[in-house]
């Protein structure tokens, strides 16, 4: 089912399949929207209710037109669906959403399905090269120029000219402009990443940038009990590269919330 959260200042475009099960509720990335999800979800309707949502300006959500934050939307859609508590799976920036929630909230979250996620309060995530580049071409408004960076930077297992990736990334990158304005970050939580008291399981592309690698293993070591998964054949894109693998994880991670 297809609904509208409404979330401070604006709404969100979400799907609650139903059902009955731990609650899933699925956390995008930034370079694409929630089609990102499109290969696991018969995997996981199996078992489980799946709810997915685009963050503002992506895919079918409004643009922002006023000051918002990643955790605080999460909070809305949980609120407004009465979830008391939910597994949360983030890919890239939907980790970071789901972490910060996981140290903010912990009685909310049962479980954390990690892939290739972000984190609050990690000062070298990207190269200083990559986003020096990202500056360049966003204020020329250059989004060609920013889709090749992406695919290359991000997507690089990609072959035959990817077009999976093209249809997914570049409907996202209007988003890195709309929101600019308006994004607060939230609360820097890597050093705090001890607390989290959900069971995890973290999943890094060995595809994948080098210094989201590097970033991923120093999470990894400090969730408490957090299972490191090395995805071989993957960049920052997993559930389009190994869905199979990617549900598979996801469930490991539920069966251990019980």
């Amino acid at each position: 089912m297809e609904l509208t959260v409404p979330v401070k200042d604006g709404e969100l475009w979400a799907e609650d399949t139903g059902g009955d099960g731990l609650p899933l509720v699925l956390l995008h990335p930034g370079i694409t929207d929630s089609r990102i999800w499109d290969p696991v979800m018969s995997r996981l309707t199996a078992r489980h209710r799946v709810i997915r949502y685009d963050s503002r300006g992506f895919g079918r959500s409004p643009v922002a037109t006023a000051p918002f934050s990643l955790v605080e939307d999460l909070t809305a859609v949980l609120d407004h669906l009465e979830l008391s508590r939910a597994a949360l799976v983030g890919s890239s920036m939907g980790g970071a959403t789901a972490l910060n929630l996981a140290v903010e909230a912990p009685g909310r979250v049962a479980a954390l399905g990690l892939l290739c996620p972000g984190v609050t309060g990690y000062e070298e995530l990207a190269s200083p090269e990559v986003m020096a580049e990202i500056a360049r071409l966003a204020q020329a408004g250059d989004k060609d120029g920013l889709l090749a960076l992406v695919l290359r930077t991000w997507a690089a297992a990609g072959v035959d000219g990817d077009a999976e990736a093209v249809e997914l990334v570049r409907p996202a990158l209007p988003a890195w402009f709309s929101n600019y304005p308006y994004q607060v970050p939230d609360a820097p939580v890597f050093d705090r990443l001890g607390e989290v008291t959900a069971p995890s399981v973290l999943a890094l592309g060995e595809l994948d940038q080098p210094e989201v690698i590097r970033c991923n293993e120093d999470m990894a070591a400090r969730l408490p009990g957090c299972r490191l998964v090395r995805l071989p054949d993957c960049d920052h894109l997993p559930t389009l590269r190994d869905p199979e693998r990617c549900a598979e994880l996801v469930q490991e991670v539920c069966e251990a919330a019980g």
